[in-house]
């Protein structure tokens, strides 16, 4: 079944198809994780994208039941330079071929996804199309150039209703825009009483839920397309302790006054090394992103910048200087990748009992 990705600058690669047979477009991205291929589909940041998978061999231990991220995946489709047919692993339960077609999401493999990521890197991520060999490649081109991408990714993908995830620890509202489970994960392991809501709950209706903290989620797209968050997150700035991750620290920037920028390709992988500024420690971090955080904006707010990215200097994690409240890029949650980062969660219990007993003191 010959499939073909064409790109909005009229590059056109011919490959197998896998998956669904549905037509897909989406803007096209990589990542350069060689494993976690099952949590990268099913992250909910990756909405509206095609992904590019730079590890050549995919599917080689199959999907299971207990890897996903998000019930539903929201990726347009994968890009693959192979995909293995008969997976070996004994969680498996299907091959990748089969799941993408119970989830209508197209594929593509044995294509030169080298010279696809050497494009992207030259040039920045760009609009493609995955459809059958039998679509004449000019329509496709011509349709592709002039259809817009998506700018309500979060609407999308966030939950529609609040819910809880009960606990007997710390009270922690979780907002969700495109949240993976594993930070929800995180803070039950910690017992967090965690009570999930939508991306566009008030300062207000949040404050009425009496939390000892905020965590702000991951989530796809520019922040600049959530105003209700950055509204939100100026009301409960300073009252509650705060803690965000990906989006959530870029609505946090925007919020304090800060500024951000769309990246040429993003970064998008399990291996990335971010320095912590306080103690000179490298930590090997996964990401997922393709807006930052402009560092010269950073220049007239309170916020003081705590990590940065080894490999172009961009910032990676921030502090407020009068409020208890700290965010970063990366994914300290580890769903795929190292768990280099993860006493940041420790950290956020330690903010919230540290506010808790102030807040007690001068009661």
């Amino acid at each position: 079944m010959k499939r073909q990705l064409i790109l909005e600058d009229g590059t056109i690669f011919i490959g197998e198809g896998f998956g669904s047979d549905t037509e897909t477009i989406g803007e096209v991205v990589f990542n350069t994780g060689m494993t976690g291929y099952q949590e990268i589909l099913s992250d909910p940041s990756y909405c509206g994208q095609i992904v590019t998978l730079t590890y050549p061999l995919i599917g080689n231990y199959g999907i299971n039941r207990d890897d996903f991220e998000s019930i539903n995946p929201a990726v347009k489709g994968f890009i693959v330079k192979e995909v293995c047919d008969f997976p070996s692993n004994w969680r498996s339960e299907f091959t990748l071929d089969e799941y993408f077609d119970m989830k209508k999401i197209p594929g593509i493999a044995g294509i030169d996804t080298r010279k696809l990521t050497r494009i992207i890197r030259q040039f920045g991520t760009l609009k493609g199309a995955i459809c059958s060999i039998e679509k004449d490649a000019n329509e496709v081109l011509s349709s592709l150039r002039k259809k817009p991408l998506p700018i309500d990714q979060v609407r999308q993908v966030s939950t529609k209703n609040p819910y809880p995830s009960p606990g007997r620890g710390k009270r922690v509202v979780l907002v969700d825009f495109g949240m993976k489970h594993g930070i929800l994960r995180e803070l039950n392991k910690r017992d967090c009483d965690v009570i999930v809501v939508p991306y566009h709950t008030t300062a207000e209706e949040i404050l009425q839920l009496r939390p000892d903290g905020i965590m702000l989620s991951n989530g796809p797209g520019d922040p600049k397309d959530v105003p209700e968050a950055i509204d939100m997150i100026k009301g409960i700035l300073g009252i509650v302790p705060l803690f965000g991750i990906c989006l959530g620290h870029q609505l946090f920037a925007l919020a304090c006054g800060a500024n951000t920028a769309k990246m040429k390709f993003g970064h998008r992988g399990s291996n990335h090394p971010v320095k912590d500024l306080a103690t000179g420690k490298i930590a090997i971090t996964s990401q997922n992103h393709g807006f930052t955080v402009e560092t010269d904006s950073l220049q007239n707010t309170r916020l003081s910048i705590t990590h940065i990215a080894l490999n172009d200097g961009t910032v990676e994690g921030l502090k407020h200087l009068d409020y208890p409240a700290f965010t970063v890029q990366y994914h300290p949650e580890a769903s795929p990748g190292p768990e280099d980062a993860n006493g940041l969660f420790e950290q956020f219990l330690e903010l919230m009992e540290a506010n808790k007993q102030e807040v007690t003191a001068h009661a």
